[in-house]
C-alpha cells in the first residue's frame, strides 16, 4: 500500500514550494507551443478563488495542487505537480482524492481541468482518466487550440 502523505495549505513563500512550481511552469513551457501554457503563476495561485495545497512526507515536499472555483457549482483543478523524487509513490492519487473530497464538500457538481495532448502530459491524462475524468469541450476561457485537452467529471 502506498504511504499516506500529509496534505496541508500550501505556503507560497516557502522556497521549496516556489522551486517545485518553477519546475512545473518550466516543464509546461518546454512541452507546450507558445501561448498554450495555462498554469497559474504565484499571483494566480494567491487569488481568492484558488485553494492551494502541498503534499508532504514528514518535512519533505512531495507535490502540490490547487482548486479554482469557476462558478458556485463548478471547480477546476490547477497546478498538479509531483516532485521528481516522489513520482509513482501515490502522491498525485492521494492529492486527487483530497481535491475531489473538498470539491464535494463545497457542493460542486462538476470538476474540470486542462492539460496538454503530448507524451509529456500522458501521465497526467492517465491519472485523470483513472479518477473518472473524460474529454470535454473547452470550458471557462479555454479555446480549442489543437494542443489543450480539456477533461471533466460530474461529482
Amino acid at each position: 500500500m502506498a504511504p499516506r502523505f500529509d496534505i496541508r495549505a500550501g505556503d507560497l513563500d516557502d522556497a521549496a514550494v516556489r522551486s517545485l512550481l518553477r519546475e512545473h511552469l518550466q516543464m509546461a513551457a518546454a512541452n507546450s507551443p507558445p501561448g498554450a501554457v495555462h498554469a497559474l503563476d504565484l499571483d494566480g495561485l494567491r487569488a481568492d478563488d484558488v485553494t492551494f495545497w502541498t503534499v508532504h512526507d514528514h518535512d519533505q515536499l512531495c507535490g502540490c495542487g490547487a482548486l479554482r472555483e469557476l462558478e458556485p457549482r463548478h471547480g477546476e483543478i490547477k497546478s498538479m505537480r509531483t516532485a521528481t523524487s516522489h513520482l509513482r509513490r501515490g502522491v498525485a492519487a492521494q492529492l486527487m482524492e483530497h481535491v475531489l473530497a473538498v470539491a464535494a464538500e463545497r457542493g460542486y457538481q462538476r470538476l474540470s481541468l486542462e492539460t496538454g495532448n503530448t507524451e509529456a502530459f500522458a501521465p497526467a491524462r492517465r491519472l485523470y482518466q483513472r479518477f473518472g475524468f473524460v474529454p470535454c469541450a473547452p470550458f471557462a476561457d479555454y479555446v480549442d487550440d489543437g494542443f489543450s485537452v480539456c477533461m471533466t467529471r460530474a461529482l
